[in-house]
């Protein structure tokens, strides 16, 4: 899948460079662990600390939206210093935001280091994004990036069973126990990874730039920081693929906050439907391997057409979930679908940072894409917490998920003839 060689690329680089994702792929696969832990600890923190549901809710657009201005400030910084540094520090801050969460006895202690660690955790996806566009080229790149979030997606699954299988203990664990898994990725990640091909002795042009690109490519380096955002926001198709990924990801956090507080029920320590939440990160894994190498296969490249259809099936199947009791004989398999449509379009979506901004800027893009995801998956949280208090279900997280999923397709439609 991702050893196709030309002339110009010894067996050594090809070899070197799959190193280099499956360790990123590795360091990632445990970065989860350290914020998607949150939502099977929503009913033990509300029933021992005396906070609503709106409260946590607000604890969760804090870390969504320190994630996104960490965003901003940390994509510029891994295309100006680089990724390997600043992914490994983020894991070890996050464990130890985490740990200081779990002594947590009021919404203050909450609150605060659940913002922080937002930050801290900011320092992963984009300095990755760059160590990869580093080493691949725009050939391989949405297979490569469908690749980086299949582990994401499966970071989602160790976290969920991690999480169910702590539970028990109290929510204290959950901040304790899986993210002791993010320090073992952190480490190999470091010894492993190097931030680009030059720094293991090959060169490091190695993608089949456009003529306008290799021309840029000097000025790009030496860009500030202003000038890097400005290419940014002059590029129209992009700022509507950043739009698009906002409804997106409101949708995925949605479903990854308050899909567990669903299926916990009211009798969290003794649910036999929380496992059936399981079915919602693996669908996300499948959906987001299968997304990147469809774009990449089927349309050629073009990126905007298959989340059209992802995300306009996920809005379908959102819908479904919204009729049925969690008990259902469907609901599993609706809940997989549900993810795999939900999350299937983000390997296409950053992919579109290196395509629509150039190699040099995939980190500042990368971050002004993931400052706007998670912007907006800020704004769903408090809101599906009062619509699941003022109606008492927890049913609500489906229509909002419903409702943001159509809205990204409809954005994305209008850069279809563009990537």
């Amino acid at each position: 899948m991702f050893t196709q060689m030309t002339h110009e690329e010894p067996v050594s680089f090809q070899k070197a460079r799959v190193r280099t994702l499956l360790a990123v792929m590795f360091c990632y696969l445990f970065y989860y662990t350290g914020r998607q832990n949150f939502g099977f600890a929503i009913p033990g923190m509300a029933e021992e600390l005396g906070l609503s549901k709106i409260s946590l809710g607000w604890c969760s657009t804090a870390l969504l939206w320190s994630y996104a201005i960490g965003q901003a400030i940390n994509g510029p910084l891994a295309d100006r210093f680089g990724g390997r540094r600043l992914m490994s520090l983020g894991g070890l801050l996050s464990f130890v935001m985490n740990v200081i969460t779990s002594f947590a006895g009021g919404l203050a202690g909450v609150l605060v280091p659940w913002a922080g660690n937002g930050y801290v955790q900011s320092m992963g996806w984009a300095p990755g994004s760059r160590i990869l566009s580093n080493w691949w080229g725009k050939v391989h790149r949405g297979r490569v990036y469908g690749a980086y979030v299949f582990a994401a997606g499966m970071s989602s699954v160790v976290t969920y069973i991690m999480a169910a299988t702590v539970v028990d203990l109290g929510w204290r664990w959950i901040f304790r126990g899986p993210v002791i898994l993010m320090l073992l990725g952190c480490v190999v990640f470091w010894f492993v990874v190097r931030e680009k091909p030059s720094d293991k002795g090959y060169s490091d042009e190695i993608e089949e730039e456009s003529a306008k690109e290799i021309a840029t490519a000097g000025e790009q380096e030496t860009m500030n920081w202003w000038q890097r955002y400005r290419c940014g926001f002059r590029s129209v198709p992009f700022l509507f693929g950043c739009a698009a990924i906002g409804f997106q990801n409101l949708a995925r956090y949605g479903l990854l906050v308050w899909v567990p507080v669903h299926f916990l029920g009211d009798d969290w320590k003794n649910s036999s439907d929380k496992w059936i939440a399981v079915a919602l990160p693996v669908g996300m894994a499948m959906g987001a391997v299968s997304a990147g190498w469809i774009s990449d296969r089927l349309f050629g490249g073009r990126r905007a057409m298959p989340v059209v259809i992802f995300l306009g099936f996920a809005s379908l199947c959102a819908a479904g979930m919204a009729m049925l009791d969690r008990g259902s004989i469907i609901a599993l398999p609706l809940l997989f679908l549900t993810g795999f449509f939900v999350y299937g379009p983000q390997s296409a979506f950053w992919a579109l940072c290196p395509d629509l901004l150039g190699k040099k800027l995939a980190g500042t893009g990368t971050g002004m894409m993931n400052f706007f995801a998670y912007l907006f998956a800020g704004l769903g949280e408090p809101l599906i917490g009062y619509l699941i208090e003022s109606q008492h279900s927890t049913h609500m997280v489906f229509p909002v998920v419903s409702v943001a999923c159509l809205c990204g397709a409809t954005l994305m439609t209008f850069i279809c003839k563009k990537v």
